[in-house]
């Protein structure tokens, strides 16, 4: 559930920039500007050891080749963690409506991205930009694992994130936290089956960018009992 909050208070964020600097700043600048901001979600998230679900895919995955856990049981917690995901956004925008944090300004990009995200994007787009998502979000997690000093890993961690924000691939946690706050807010750019589209879509893309290219990759590089058995 944290890790749902977390995304949502940073996607607020992003949000408070871009309605800041927009109407100023070239639109490189901002999103650039928008993507790195974006890039601390990962950091709080992976350092308050927060359940997120896209990198779970990895982790998971491995733990299926290696056969330490059922795959019913990782269904049940992928389900179990999306779920979580979303109630911690539900319940950061519902915060948010009781006060004035979200500007005029702020709904309208809210308004804007869910538009682009539902009604212009296509089905095997967002499929395809969710891989590219979640791959390098998950790339940045593994070579993090090999770093021990903290602010490196951090650096890491931000640079894949930074990346898949700037260029407009798709996430099935953070889009579902826009989905729920344009909900929260009744963004008359939200319906209901463009956003589902775009949540199976992304769920599917970024099992098999994070869960099949990066977890099951390495799980099979990595495994040396293959290795043997192919000698």
């Amino acid at each position: 559930m944290m890790a749902g909050f977390i995304i949502g208070i940073i996607t607020v964020f992003v949000l408070s920039v871009k309605a800041t600097h927009e109407p100023d700043l070239p639109p490189g600048i901002v999103n650039m500007a928008s993507a790195i901001t974006f890039s601390f979600a990962l950091v709080l998230i992976l350092f308050t050891n927060s359940e997120l679900l896209t990198s779970n895919f990895m982790y998971f995955t491995v733990g299926l080749y290696y056969k330490v856990i059922k795959p019913t049981r990782v269904l049940k917690i992928f389900l179990l963690c999306f779920a979580g995901n979303i109630l911690g956004a539900a319940i950061l925008f519902s915060f948010m409506r009781f006060s004035n944090v979200m500007t005029p300004d702020m709904l309208n990009q809210l308004s804007a991205v869910i538009e682009h995200k539902t009604l212009s994007t296509g089905f095997v787009s967002i499929l395809m930009k969710a891989i590219f998502a979640n791959f390098f979000i998950n790339i940045s997690l593994v070579i993090a694992m090999q770093i021990d000093d903290v602010l490196a890993k951090m650096f890491v961690m931000m640079f894949g994130v930074t990346i898949f924000a700037f260029m407009g691939y798709e996430h099935v946690v953070y889009n579902s936290c826009l989905f729920m706050g344009g909900l929260i807010y009744q963004v008359d750019t939200l319906h209901f089956i463009p956003a589902i589209s775009n949540i199976a879509a992304a769920f599917i893309g970024n099992y098999i960018g994070g869960g099949l290219i990066i977890g099951l990759f390495y799980a099979y590089l990595n495994d040396h009992h293959q290795f043997y058995k192919n000698n």
